[in-house]
């Protein structure tokens, strides 16, 4: 039994205790007997309902306090001086539906995180731990003064965010892969950054033309998507980039406009429909149209394997290799997102017409620094030539 000292309990803080997604948080104990094991334990409930969590052991130190900025974790679900990993580590708890993967749909309330401090060293709050201190922590995505517009204009399907103040702001045109539907959380994120964003819609949307399940919008609707976003009266019309994830990146690369940053993350392979020769030599087109733009106003930024070769030796050839950026993580998976947030192995892609479990790889630790490594250096490749 964990003795309390001078009769004062154990206290846990959390600072900020309300914060963005991809801010750190300093979490410490406080008022503990030294040398003692104890964990950190991190709980959340999705907006589905699911319980994730997260489980770190500690010893503390011999001023009686634990501190996860620079105490090292000796077990659970990470290991070593990790200040995120009790979120980065959230995964679904034991006994949980199959396949799920972390995503967040409403974009006006918080991710809720309940933190909580218990006596020794366990890995599930279903044991007979004593929870010793507590508190609660909210993620959000959306920062306060951003808004959040739906777009429905010009057949165009998406939601604008928009940074408070107004503008004009450089933008990003955001780009998801084919899971479909509306995608949110990064826009939202991006537009608490400074950059309004729009978040596109092109496949499994119940207002797109159906069937949901297939692409039936042309390149023209990714030209309209653009120049709304160009044209709008906040936005300034020279600095608009996109930004592309898995199958959203063969998009951007097809998209006919002049942007004037390009971010390109874990391209998937390519439609079925176009042959590797003919891809090729599609991005040979899209390389010929970059060499002749000029350095100020065109730059690409990708994190791929094979087509990142392709196109850095093809820019290299042309004398253009400043205006690429390739980032390699070896040891991530395929879904790089926003910083501190958990991965997931696998996931459940469909139902029908039979059960689809997606594996999406990358082991714990390594995405979850590859996530904040490539947030920090896109945040700063954009502020370089959006802001300008």
């Amino acid at each position: 039994m964990l003795t309390i000292i001078c009769g004062l309990a154990p206290v846990l803080t959390a600072a900020p205790v309300r914060g963005l997604i991809d801010e750190p948080i300093s979490i410490k104990g406080h008022l503990l007997p030294r040398d003692c094991p104890v964990t950190v334990c991190a709980q959340m409930h999705s907006e589905q309902g699911d319980l994730w969590e997260a489980f770190a052991h500690y010893k503390t130190n011999a001023d009686g306090t634990v501190n996860l900025t620079t105490d090292h974790s000796v077990g659970g679900s990470y290991l070593g001086c990790e200040p995120m990993g009790l979120f980065w580590g959230l995964q679904p708890a034991p006994g949980g539906r199959e396949g799920l993967r972390l995503r967040k749909k409403n974009m006006e309330t918080p991710l809720v995180v309940r933190v909580s401090l218990l006596e020794g060293h366990v890995s599930s709050r279903d044991s007979q731990s004593t929870e010793l201190a507590a508190v609660t922590t909210e993620r959000w995505y959306m920062a306060p003064g951003v808004q959040r517009i739906a777009i429905r204009q010009n057949g165009v399907i998406g939601t604008l965010f928009m940074p408070p103040g107004p503008g004009p702001f450089p933008a990003m045109l955001d780009l998801w892969g084919m899971g479909g539907g509306l995608i949110e959380y990064r826009s939202a994120l991006l537009a608490s950054r400074g950059y309004a964003s729009l978040s596109l819609a092109y496949i499994g949307h119940k207002e797109l033309p159906s069937p949901r399940n297939r692409m039936n919008v042309s390149d023209s609707y990714f030209n309209s998507a653009f120049h709304l976003l160009q044209d709008h009266h906040q936005v300034c019309a020279d600095r608009v980039g996109i930004i592309g994830l898995s199958f959203g990146v063969y998009l951007a690369l097809r998209t006919a406009t002049q942007p004037s940053v390009m971010v390109c993350v874990s391209m998937s392979s390519v439609n079925k429909s176009v042959g590797e020769t003919d891809f090729i030599k599609f991005l040979s087109t899209i390389h010929t149209h970059l060499f002749t733009s000029s350095p100020s106003s065109y730059r690409l930024m990708i994190r791929t394997c094979c087509i990142g070769y392709q196109m850095e030796e093809t820019l290299k050839a042309a004398g253009k290799s400043q205006l690429f950026t390739r980032l390699s993580y070896p040891g991530a998976g395929h879904l790089i997102e926003p910083p501190y947030t958990p991965n997931s192995r696998a996931s459940l892609w469909s139902v029908k017409p039979k059960k689809l479990i997606t594996l999406w790889g990358g082991h714990l630790a390594a995405h979850a620094a590859a996530q904040e490594d490539a947030w920090k250096k896109m945040l700063d490749f954009m502020e370089c030539n959006l802001r300008r």
